[in-house]
């Protein structure tokens, strides 16, 4: 241990500002002090040194205390290390078992109960401090004997603090000034043995007589503790340690010893046999009265006071009402009503939750006046202690000394934990009788329950069982009868399955072993009636011990009608389909004959303008004939879209760069009267979509939005990394996982249900007749799901709308450009060169073989796969197969381009097709060398593909 003479606090506070409060008292007291944060640290501030430590009680409570523990442990025989415990309201020993092991694990600690005021801890602190102080001292001159002389070291060693010796001829005493501390005198005051005779308790001294005589007499060791009085007439313990020293002819020549002060100690051995005393007490007690008189005896006998009672406080007369008080010998009684005010001004602070603890009338300023009323009462130096009840300031414990008395910090502790003791015995015992009242209630209510029980067992109309461990019936009630025709004998020792439909025994037999570790919430079987008939029922059932209870309602009318309306539901659902199919073959129609008129119209004019010999009007048909075919070609393109047949183009995207992207596009869109504000979420995954696709849905939206703000808005598109458990993804109808969201909101006019519930409809719109073909919203949705991912709508009418695409993410680098990959590698298409051109539509064939023929390539006709497959197995020469993916006589153009390649492994492949195929182009990932070109198509761009 380090031999440091420190001085300073050690404070380990670690919840809270207790830490920072304490240390700071501290240091304007002039102590100094220093925190730490656990008890590891607390044990190795202790070892370099520490005059004492100041702890809260939680600091201590669930942590390790074996470091602790053998610190003390380690301690030298003069050190008692001082611990100051910081326990919460009500934390006495009575109540928080913990004290008690703390005291027994610290031995030397005072507690001091939150919340406290500064001077009661500085106190408490200058005490341990002075205490630790006396131990330095007591080690240093043990150390001083032990190298000076042997005899006094023996002394020392027997753990006393002052020095002493008595000449035994003469009974000279020769004491220092430590030892003479110990009786209350000075270092210069003169103390012979006549004068430690009378300086000890008259009751005590002929012990201490007797303990001398028996070491002169046979040379034992002089071991004594006895009581003191100062000159001041306070009232002290000392130990007295003494081993005799004899001459060169062996006789006794003198005592030699130490003496220790242990007054500390004899108080806390009195106040804690005081309070097992009270513990013990209040346990045998049920009368709160009485256990109130009995603190009060505790308290007076242990702190040697006038008189100690309680009183009920009437707060606003500002009265005590005693009904009972402990008295010493010679003190009357005060029984009956006082008012505060006729002994002084403290009631305000009474008021305040303030103990007031006075030790002369006669000098405080708020009794310096009624001074004489307290000393007619005996109460010149006083505690009132108030009792607080929800709140509020109901009793009072009151301690009153007839001369001027201090009232030290720990007595102040004392006096809190024996009131907070005797009030938790009261209010248990308050408790106990209130749970006994509730006992004998509850057997009353337990009385009448079975009653209605057993009543509600005989007229219940469902079906009431008990089963047993075996699964036969131990009890039926009389539903069994009415019901099913049973009796109770006919159905009690039988097996549960009895009674069940054949098909459902099973499935009983089951229910029944989930009824026998848990409630079994649902089951539904087929029950037989006695006349050999079957009725549902709807079961629930629970365990207790090896019994199940269980309760059938009959469900039979429930069952048929709920078959009636699911059938209803059923033929509703193919109504609804058969409306949507006919709403979307009507809107399709509708429009193809509007551009098949321009088409067709177009074709007849240019005819009539060529045989006129007008050629100069014709090329105005034509642009009129080729509008209408690219409005047909974007018709089915929406129309693919909504029924996820088109062909998307995936690629890993990063969705915040892609809206960047169309930043201005966007802004332009949608006008200067909308502001436009895009939340891109920082760290946003990648989703494998088709960008494009994206883009054009993105505008789409932005565009709606715009439009349901005539007067304009704000419109937000934000993005989002979703994790969607089970529950949240059913809520999508998606599988659980992680998604990338993209939400569209506007401050526009809103939706109600049935619009929102229409939205995705084909040919669907809000729009003025010609403003918009219903098809936008249904496209995106085709387009989301067809990537795996969903839509939803939120929106209130005047509460505007929100729009939120979910994708799925991939773990994937984001494509940072656009790239056509596997063009580089293969080898154009050049000039006199073979293509064979498989398709099933004469025209498409010609169409194609005049364009590859105006390329100066060769070209070769089939109608089909097999067609195709059998010129590509003979000799001769295809440079490149046009193929398209929907062929009849059982082969597609994905299974003809694999079969060509397995004998033409170069051979280069494009497909065309009016939508995708994911078993043909693989989930829109094609092999290197084969390419895709979506119908319909322009002429140049099937000559691009075809020479690429």
């Amino acid at each position: 241990m380090n031999r440091t003479f420190a001085e300073g606090a050690v404070i380990l506070a670690p919840r809270g500002r207790d830490g920072v409060v304490a240390r700071s008292m501290l240091v304007e007291a002039g102590l100094s002090a220093r925190a730490v944060p656990d008890v590891p640290a607390l044990v190795a501030a202790l070892r370099g040194g520490a005059g004492f430590a100041i702890v809260t009680e939680e600091a201590f409570r669930g942590a390790d205390l074996h470091g602790l523990v053998a610190f003390l442990k380690d301690q030298a025989d003069w050190s008692d290390f001082p611990f100051i415990l910081l326990t919460q309201r009500g934390g006495g020993l009575e109540r928080n078992p913990d004290a008690v092991r703390f005291l027994e694990t610290l031995g030397n600690v005072t507690f001091l109960e939150r919340p406290f005021h500064p001077t009661t801890l500085i106190s408490l602190a200058q005490s341990a401090r002075r205490a630790r102080l006396r131990q330095y001292e007591a080690r240093r001159r043990l150390e001083e004997i032990r190298e000076g002389r042997e005899g006094l070291r023996l002394a020392l060693a027997a753990g006393g603090l002052g020095a002493w010796a008595i000449d035994v001829p003469g009974a000279t005493l020769r004491t220092d000034a430590r030892s003479k501390a110990h009786f209350g005198r000075a270092e210069a005051d003169a103390m012979s043995y006549d004068d430690l005779l009378a300086a000890i308790h008259s009751d005590d001294r002929p012990r201490m007589q007797a303990a001398v005589q028996d070491s002169l007499d046979s040379g034992a060791d002089y071991d004594v503790e006895y009581r003191c009085l100062w000159p001041d007439g306070s009232l002290h313990w000392v130990q007295i340690n003494g081993q005799v020293e004899r001459n060169a002819a062996g006789a006794i020549a003198r005592v030699v010893g130490v003496s220790r002060d242990i007054t500390e100690r004899r108080r806390r051995e009195a106040r804690q046999s005081a309070l097992l005393s009270l513990g013990d007490g209040l346990r045998q007690m049920t009368d709160a009265a009485d256990m109130s008189f009995l603190a009060a005896r505790v308290l007076g006998e242990t702190l040697g006071v006038s008189r100690a009672g309680y009183g009920v406080i009437d707060p606003l007369r500002e009265t005590i009402l005693v009904e009972r008080d402990w008295n010493m010998p010679g003190i009357a009684s005060i029984a009956g009503t006082l008012s505060f005010r006729d002994h002084g001004s403290y009631i305000d602070d009474l008021k305040r939750g303030a103990v007031v603890a006075i030790a002369d009338a006669r000098t405080d300023p708020r009794t310096a006046a009624t001074a004489s009323a307290l000393e007619a009462i005996s109460a010149r130096a006083f505690i009132n202690m108030p009792i607080v009840d929800d709140g509020e300031f109901v009793a009072l414990l009151f301690l009153n000394h007839a001369h001027p008395r201090d009232w030290p910090a720990d007595e102040l502790a004392f006096v809190r934990d024996v009131a907070d003791r005797t009030q938790a015995a009261i209010e248990r015992r308050r408790a106990e009788a209130e749970l006994a009242e509730l006992a004998q209630t509850l057997e009353r209510k337990v009385e009448e329950r079975t009653r209605e029980r057993d009543r509600t067992w005989q007229n219940s109309q469902d079906l009431l069982a008990v089963v047993g461990a075996d699964g036969r019936f131990i009890a039926v009630n009389p539903a069994w009868t009415a019901v099913l025709g049973w009796q109770p004998h006919e159905v009690i020792g039988r097996d549960h399955v009895t009674f069940s439909h054949d098909e459902d025994q099973s499935g009983s037999d089951d229910a029944l072993v989930r009824a026998q570790v848990g409630t079994l919430r649902h089951y539904e079987n087929r029950v037989r009636h006695k006349d050999g008939g079957y009725r549902w029922f709807s079961w629930v059932a629970s365990p207790e011990g090896d019994k199940v209870y269980a309760s059938g309602r009959d469900i039979t009318a429930e069952k048929e009608a709920r078959d009636q309306l699911d059938a209803a539901q059923e033929q509703l659902r193919q109504a609804q389909k058969m409306e949507a199919v006919g709403q979307l073959t009507g809107g399709i129609a509708h429009d193809f004959n509007n551009l098949l008129t321009a088409i067709s119209g177009s074709l007849e004019l240019m005819q009539i303008r060529i045989a006129q010999g007008r050629s100069g009007d014709v090329t105005r048909y034509v642009e009129a004939a080729q509008q209408a075919s690219k409005r047909a070609a974007a018709l089915t393109h929406r129309l693919l879209a909504f029924s996820r047949r088109q062909t998307l183009d995936p690629r890993p995207t990063d969705i915040n760069r892609l809206i960047a992207s169309l930043d201005e596009l966007l802004r332009r869109s949608v006008g200067p009267t909308i502001e436009l504000e895009m939340v891109g979420a920082g760290g946003l995954w990648t989703t494998l979509i088709d960008p494009n696709q994206l883009e054009n849905a993105l505008l789409n939206l932005c565009i709606n939005a715009r439009d349901a703000m005539p007067k304009g808005g704000r419109i937000t598109i934000e993005t989002a990394n979703k994790w969607l458990d089970r529950k949240s993804a059913e809520e999508r109808d998606l599988p659980a996982g992680q998604y990338v969201s993209l939400c569209v909101t506007d401050t526009g006019e809103g939706m109600d249900a049935e619009t929102i519930a229409r939205a995705f409809d084909p040919f669907f719109t809000t729009k003025p007749m010609g403003e918009g073909t219903g098809l936008g919203l249904s496209m995106i949705y085709g387009f989301v799901r067809q990537s795996g991912g969903q839509v939803r709508i939120y929106s209130e009418l005047g509460q505007g709308t929100t729009m939120c695409l979910y994708f799925p993410r991939v773990h994937e680098q984001a494509d940072a450009v656009a790239v056509e990959t596997s063009r580089e590698v293969v080898r154009p298409v050049t000039s006199g060169e073979t293509v064979l051109v498989v398709d099933d539509e004469a025209a498409v064939r010609m169409l194609v073989a005049e364009v590859l023929d105006e390329m100066g390539l060769k070209t070769i006709e089939a109608s089909d796969g097999p067609a195709g497959l059998a010129i590509l197995d003979s000799s001769a020469r295809v440079d490149l197969l046009i193929t398209d993916v929907g062929l009849p006589k059982g082969m597609n153009g994905r299974q003809l381009a694999d079969a060509a390649r397995i004998k033409r492994p170069d051979l280069k492949i494009l497909f065309i097709t009016g939508y995708a195929e994911n078993a043909v182009v693989g989930n829109g990932h094609l092999d290197p060398g084969m390419h895709i070109l979506t119908k319909p198509f322009a002429m140049d761009a099937l000559g691009g593909e075809s020479a690429s």
